[in-house]
């Protein structure tokens, strides 16, 4: 019998076999003496073959499908390629049994878990550098690094749509808080009654408690100018004036000022947990209402986050049946009832509900099982729900008044059919506004964006008609400043500024401005020769004002082209 060993590491899969394996299972002590020395461990097990990832999903793909004993077509593949045909000589040594398992299906090779092979296993971790060429110890820590990381992501987002685990949370806090606030408010009654021991008779409350003693101090000090601060935190005029009444005749003992500070220290302390724990409710309450709100509606916030808590989760407790989320808390009682053969518990915590305390003591173990069904399918609704709303369990809630009637009066309650028929429909068109509502406000969002985004539009054209404008004056002045170019080429520039407006009046032409053309063409024809004679002088005056000043010519020219272009609009 030949003996192989399949190992899973985060770089690939390795497939090592194991020389004289009748020896080595008889010499157990001699192979773990072995694993510690490199050069002994490779003379017991050899490399037969070794298949990297190819990328880091690869890696996390194939390693969530070992850690669930799942058999990936990768490792099939290579375990195919690598062991001998003949399989009924081989055994193979795997780390897990359930893909030791899943292999055998698949593969129909004999495969083992035990004895040796969690040491050779352990060997192999150890120098497994030593068998992959190429593969260093400061490699295989990165790729066991960002494995490890992407893996542990992966198991702690399993779970990220639901946020059951804050309520869970947050029950165990709350329950926590009331232990340790009565513990509190007992030691502060206790120390503070050495000076006002009537104050605990007058005022029950914790909270109320912790904020008079945090108020008063020094008994001495009250008087009626007192009362209205009192009124305010008793809620209560005839109780303030209890208090002041009492601290008048009051017979505790004097206290030094370090002491009565310690004390108003520590009364703050418990009101301040006080105001904490009630933040927490109304978190609790909250958080309830976005998760299992049909929970929540029908036994409540607190009760319902209890069976949460209890459970493990919402899915959890939807998968419990009716029976058992009826005993859920009562599982000690139940254990000693089936040892001592004796009755079983009716209910567990769902008996701190309303409905058990309403219903009479011979109904009260039916009112639970029935609530119990119930809540199993508001638990159900609002695990599995795609859209939420707590149209169910207000339904079911009017059930369990109505059953509770039934108990008391006899009147028959209605179809659980005709029941959840029009809570169905009332839940589809609960959604149906909410859809509506919602598209509403994206319209709003979307308009309000492109109004948004229309201003900064307008300012970018006038940027760049203000930088134009700074170019022109910009070239306006440069040409200005220059005077004294050469004559040649102040003439090609003109020349070019002359064709420049030949194209643009053909193309005002040639773009539907014929009749402004025409205009301008019959008013030179209507000149008088004169005018034509004047015309050339000063044309001829303007040539030799060209030849002397150069570069003046460009700027005239400049101011000549919008002249022509007011005359076109003129017209």
């Amino acid at each position: 019998m030949q003996l192989f060993i399949v190992f899973e590491h985060a770089s690939g899969y390795g497939l090592f076999s194991v020389r004289e394996f009748e020896e080595v299972g008889a010499f157990l002590p001699q192979v773990e003496e072995a694993v510690t020395q490199a050069a002994k461990f490779q003379q017991v097990v050899k490399l037969v073959g070794y298949r990297a990832f190819t990328s880091a999903a690869q890696a996390l793909e194939n390693i969530n499908a070992v850690s669930e004993g799942l058999l990936t077509e990768e490792l099939k593949a290579f375990l195919e390629t690598n062991l001998p045909k003949k399989k009924s000589k081989v055994q193979l040594g795997v780390c897990d049994s359930k893909l030791g398992a899943a292999i055998n299906e698949a593969l129909a090779v004999g495969v083992t878990h035990v004895g040796v092979v969690p040491e050779i296993i352990r060997g192999i971790r150890t120098h497994l550098s030593h068998f992959v060429k190429g593969l260093s110890l400061a490699s295989m820590k990165q790729t066991e690094l960002g494995l490890g990381h992407s893996y542990s992501r992966g198991k702690v987002k399993f779970n990220i749509n639901r946020a059951d685990n804050m309520i869970i949370q947050s029950i165990s806090l709350i329950d926590q808080l009331d232990k340790d606030i009565n513990t509190f408010a007992m030691r502060i009654k206790e120390w503070y009654s050495y000076h006002f021991p009537e104050l605990a008779k007058v005022v029950t409350d914790n909270y109320q408690y912790s904020k008079c003693a945090q108020f008063i101090k020094d008994r001495k000090t009250l008087s009626e100018e007192s009362l209205p601060k009192l009124e305010e935190i008793t809620m209560d005029s005839a109780m303030a004036q209890a208090i002041l009444d009492a601290a008048r005749m009051s017979m505790g003992m004097d206290i030094s000022t370090i002491d009565l500070m310690n004390i108003e220290r520590f009364a703050k302390r418990v009101s301040s947990l006080s105001e904490y724990r009630k933040q927490l409710a109304q978190y609790l309450k909250k958080k309830m209402d976005f998760v299992a709100p049909n929970l929540a509606v029908l036994i409540g916030e607190v009760v319902g986050a209890r069976l949460i808590s209890h459970a493990g989760s919402l899915t959890n407790l939807a998968k419990y049946p009716a029976s058992t989320v009826q005993i859920l808390g009562a599982e000690k009682a139940l254990f000693r009832a089936i040892k001592t053969r004796s009755n079983t518990p009716k209910y567990g915590l769902i008996y701190h509900s309303t409905f058990i305390g309403r219903a009479d003591v011979s109904n009260k173990g039916r009112i639970s099982r029935y609530l119990a069904n119930k809540c199993s399918m508001a638990s159900r609704i609002d695990c599995f729900s795609e859209s939420l709303s707590s149209v169910f369990g207000e339904r079911l809630r009017e059930q369990v008044e109505e059953r509770l009637k039934f108990y008391e009066t006899g009147d028959v309650p209605r179809k659980n059919a005709e029941v959840m028929k029009a809570a169905l429909e009332e839940h589809n068109a609960k959604m149906k506004e909410e859809t509506k509502t919602k598209k509403r406000k994206l319209d709003e969002l979307i308009n309000d964006g492109e109004e948004m985004t229309e201003v900064p539009k307008k300012k970018k054209k006038k940027k760049k008609a203000a930088a134009e404008m700074a170019t022109t004056v910009v070239a306006e002045t440069e040409v200005n400043e220059e005077p004294t170019q050469n004559l040649e080429d102040s003439v090609k520039k003109k020349k070019k500024k002359k064709k420049l407006q030949q194209q643009l009046d053909s193309e005002n032409l040639i773009g539907g401005k014929m009749e402004v053309a025409a205009e301008v063409t019959a008013e030179v024809a209507a000149e008088s020769p004169q005018k034509k004679k004047k015309k050339k002088q000063q044309q001829q005056e303007g040539d030799a004002e060209e030849v002397i000043n150069g570069g003046v010519a460009e700027v005239v020219v400049l101011e000549e082209i919008p002249k022509i272009k007011k005359k076109k609009k003129h017209a």
